[in-house]
């Protein structure tokens, strides 16, 4: 699975919006996600296996973050569709300024 297949899904994309905040043990997302823990395991390694989440050990509890790497190579491939849309919205601000 590459890092787009893995942010299609919906709770993918919110262990991602948690994980923003810092490193978060895999219990603290089933506490704020209400899935259940194999649920969280499940995305959490399909998340570290398309490279967006790295883990590290902290005895017996296992430690989630965000693996900036491959987060970057997303970002890189959204450039374009962003400085797309800025000129659409500029233009659209234009447009606004002129009817008023």
């Amino acid at each position: 699975m590459d890092a787009f297949e893995a942010i299609a899904e919906p709770n993918r994309r919110r262990i991602l919006d948690l994980l923003r905040d810092g490193e978060r043990p895999a219990g603290d997302v089933v506490g704020v996600l209400a899935i259940s823990q194999p649920g969280v395991s499940k995305h959490l390694r399909l998340l570290r296996e398309a490279g967006l989440v790295r883990v590290r050990a902290d005895g017996q509890r296992r430690l989630y973050s965000l693996e900036p790497g491959e987060l970057a190579r997303v970002e890189a491939w959204l450039a374009p569709y962003r400085a797309f849309w800025r000129g659409r919205l500029d233009a659209l601000e234009q447009h606004l300024d002129r009817e008023q």
